[in-house]
């Protein structure tokens, strides 16, 4: 039923305004009616994190900001869910239009600026849903105009500790004027320093929580041996490599589009993304697993990813333009890929090509 509404709702997603379009199928989700899905194969399953997956394909943050259907999501066969980004005060983001697609490139320009309803009502909601199980974590960040960018984050840390699977400390949007600063070496040490502690005061009731950093594509290799470096230093969890990207690359075919100010996921955002997944890749060590996010759209390019250092992985723009069937069809394709190497797990794919992308000339 949902592969035919997939399919019969596809076109007039396209020709509604972006952001409408979004909100359509966040009420889709909601109402229409989903089966649980059928378990997956067991070679799919993914340790990471002190958590289990049932597979590594997993819903970015930015789809579901306010938690509103983080089990509808988790019924279309989704390994996991990120919700938010969350602030402590809710946030109108900034002015519409500020969601724009790039058709011709398969990407998306967006400059939201972290809308969502506040700690409160996702809160709320998360909390209702708590028996539920799957892993459903939290991305949080700060709001536009906190005098406490860190206290922000360690607010939402002692919020949702008793509702979140893990926490993705967000540093790296472009679209919170400053945020991406506390990417810089002194910040992101003195943010990471606040935030475990918060965990581990929380520890006692909750238990351990894991803490996640989401970084941005366009550090230099030498803010990501700073990023890295902090991030093994303070013993954090995992990384997301990463979020959308203030670069245009010459390839793209949306020029006026183009043009407007915001971060740009999709296809576009692939080479640059795995790149820098593959350089965080060498210089973790296998201190933590990574999520590689940006440009996963299919089967080959999840399988590259995994490749350059994923254990798991992240998708929302493969979705405007591939529909929900492309979550099958990943999975169906990594199934595909373990067979033909004569695997039983993904875990001897992850980082086998890391080195040579290193190696490679940087995308343009």
């Amino acid at each position: 039923m949902i592969g035919f509404f997939d399919r019969l709702s596809r076109p007039l997603m396209r020709a509604l305004d972006p952001e409408d379009a979004h909100a359509f199928a966040i009420k889709a989700l909601r109402y229409v009616p989903l089966a649980r899905p059928a378990a997956d194969a067991r070679e799919l399953a993914v340790r990471a994190f002190g958590l289990n997956f049932p597979n590594p394909v997993g819903v970015a943050a930015g789809f579901d900001k306010n938690a509103q259907v983080p089990d509808p999501l988790l019924r279309l066969g989704f390994g996991f869910v990120e919700v938010g980004t969350v602030t402590p005060l809710p946030q109108t983001g900034n002015p519409r239009p500020r969601l724009f697609r790039l058709g011709s490139d398969e990407g998306v320009i967006n400059r939201l600026g972290f809308n969502n309803e506040g700690a409160a009502a996702v809160l709320k909601r998360l909390a209702a849903r708590a028996n539920e199980g799957g892993v459903v974590g939290v991305n949080i960040g700060a709001n536009r105009d906190s005098a406490d960018r860190s206290g922000d984050y360690v607010r939402l840390v002692e919020t949702f500790a008793a509702v979140a699977s893990y926490f993705t400390v967000n540093v790296s949007s472009p679209n919170t004027p400053g945020l991406r600063d506390l990417q810089q070496a002194k910040a992101l040490d003195d943010l990471l320093a606040r935030v475990l502690d918060a965990r581990e005061r929380m520890r006692p009731r909750v238990g351990p929580v894991p803490v996640l950093v989401k970084i941005a594509p366009d550090l230099t290799l030498s803010e990501l041996d700073d990023a890295v470096g902090i991030a093994r230093k303070h013993r954090v969890d995992g990384m997301i490599v990463g979020n959308t990207t203030i670069a245009r690359p010459g390839s793209l075919r949306e020029r006026d589009k183009a043009r407007e100010a915001g971060g740009l996921s999709g296809r576009p955002l692939f080479k640059l993304s795995t790149r820098m997944l593959a350089e965080t890749f060498v210089r973790a060590e296998g201190a933590f697993p990574l999520i590689g996010a940006g440009g996963v759209d299919s089967g080959p390019t999840a399988i590259a990813k995994i490749k350059a250092g994923a254990a798991l992985l992240q998708l929302y723009t493969g979705l405007v333009f591939r529909g929900i069937g492309v979550v099958s069809e990943i999975k169906a394709d990594l199934l595909a890929a373990l067979k033909r190497g004569h695997r039983d797990s993904l875990a001897a794919m992850v980082g086998s090509d890391a080195a040579d992308i290193t190696a490679e000339s940087w995308p343009t």
